[in-house]
């Protein structure tokens, strides 16, 4: 029988879905794209916003489309918070939880339609477990999806998250060191560690992330670590001033931000001010200069005024970053912010979102701008782009070469010299260090 899986949201999600493909494959299962007819599809939903719930839904109608027949399972934070709204969706045939999901052949023996969807959904307060979850040999990638932690225990009034996911918990690290060697044994070179609160690794076993680190760059091994996320009060000195003195740890910061005005980051119960976000951006470029700085920013806010979206439009042009993810506001069941008053239009949400993704190229050309003449370390992926081999650097910078199979996988020092529709192409730096690394 085939199986094809479609994840929704963050990275989290897609570790997740790599695990429950592993366990398809056990099975003998054959694993097949989404977009082919198979028995069985599998929908890793997400919540964070009103469009991922939507998009399920055309997933869903989509896949009834190639298979009428097909078994449907949808499963991820959507299924946790609404399944009986799923269960109503015409042709799901079965609901998990979050929990659950890794739990499939145990709660399925039989992939076969029926008129009921069956719902297999604990509550939140009885997610005391970590569920495993990491990239498996199935997917291809040159870089492995880690997830490290779970849940987690912050309120910011607009998210869903910890009602989705419950408290914070993370993997034991002795655990957790032997699942990464098995990663790197399966020949990934860069390991992405994932969670829905990476920064907060450890609080509950007694460790944090800054030790697990210094941990896992002892490792031996040409490989690399890269932080998916880290929330701006959990960036400390010993996580900033280790990456920048390890090869092994990735340039590259992704730190939510949320808003540049102190007003707006109150009402959803931030962590900061903006000034402490300011002073850590400028901290991290002035011990790392090179690092790329990514920012998460949400617009349309309840009771965000085009004040404080003017002085979030400034804080954020001052700030030497690389680019921004930019997300609308979205009403979301349960949260306070869903109660608040000054409600944003939605024209005027679209509009400030356009306005910041503008922004965003912008800092993200600057960016690469800068990179031109500088030396970096490219991991090439496997994909051949019609001659074209693409890879990623440390600082997350796109880097194009005339494809060649055995830079597959490598980490390869280059100087990049041009930039190209938002890319950069440069040589390789020393080419018998790139040899050595290919023969060794």
């Amino acid at each position: 029988m085939k199986v094809a899986l479609h994840t929704l949201g963050c990275k989290l999600n897609y570790s997740e879905s790599s695990s429950i493909a592993t366990q398809f494959l056990t099975k003998n299962f054959e694993i097949t794209d989404d977009k082919e007819h198979a028995d069985v599809y599998v929908i890793n939903t997400c919540t964070v916003t009103e469009n991922a719930e939507r998009e399920c839904r055309q997933v869903v109608r989509r896949f009834l489309r190639q298979n009428p027949e097909a078994f449907i399972i949808v499963t991820g934070c959507y299924a946790q918070l609404r399944p009986e709204e799923i269960s109503a969706i015409k042709g799901v045939d079965a609901v998990l939880g979050n929990a659950e999901k890794f739990d499939i052949f145990s709660l399925i023996s039989d992939f076969r339609k029926k008129d009921l969807s069956c719902v297999f959904v604990a509550p939140i307060d009885e997610h005391k477990e970590f569920g495993q979850a990491q990239s498996s040999e199935n997917d291809g990638r040159t870089r492995a999806y880690f997830k490290i932690q779970d849940g987690c225990d912050y309120k910011c009034t607009f998210c869903t998250i910890p009602l989705a996911r419950g408290k914070s918990r993370s993997m034991n690290p002795d655990e957790l060191e032997i699942e990464f060697n098995k990663l790197l044994d399966s020949g990934y070179k860069e390991i992405i560690l994932t969670g829905v609160n990476v920064g907060d690794y450890g609080k509950s076993i007694n460790t944090n992330l800054y030790q697990l680190l210094l941990r896992l760059i002892k490792i031996e091994g040409d490989f690399r670590i890269r932080v998916s996320s880290i929330e701006p009060n959990l960036l400390n000195d010993e996580i900033l001033e280790l990456t920048a003195e390890s090869n092994k740890l990735c340039k590259h910061f992704h730190v939510p931000l949320q808003s540049g005005s102190d007003r707006i980051l109150k009402l959803m119960q931030r962590r900061y001010i903006s000034s402490d976000y300011k002073n850590l951006i400028f901290k991290i470029k002035n011990r790392i200069p090179d690092a790329g700085v990514g920012v998460d920013v949400i617009v349309g806010f309840p009771g965000e005024t085009k004040e404080d979206f003017k002085i979030t439009h400034q804080f954020l042009s001052d700030l030497p970053i690389s680019y921004l993810h930019v997300f609308t506001y979205s009403e979301r069941p349960d949260t306070k912010a869903i109660n608040m008053n000054q409600k944003v239009d939605m024209f005027e949400r679209r509009e400030r979102n356009n306005i910041l993704r503008i922004l965003s190229t912008k800092k993200r050309r600057e960016f690469l701008d800068e990179m031109i003449g500088k030396n970096v370390n490219v991991l090439f992926e496997h994909e051949n782009h019609r001659g074209i081999m693409k890879g990623f650097s440390s600082n997350y910078v796109r880097v194009c070469h005339p494809f060649n199979s055995e830079l597959t996988n490598m980490i390869i020092p280059m100087r990049l010299n041009s930039i190209i529709d938002d890319e950069a192409h440069g040589e390789i730096l020393d080419t018998k260090k790139a040899v050595d690394l290919i023969v060794n």
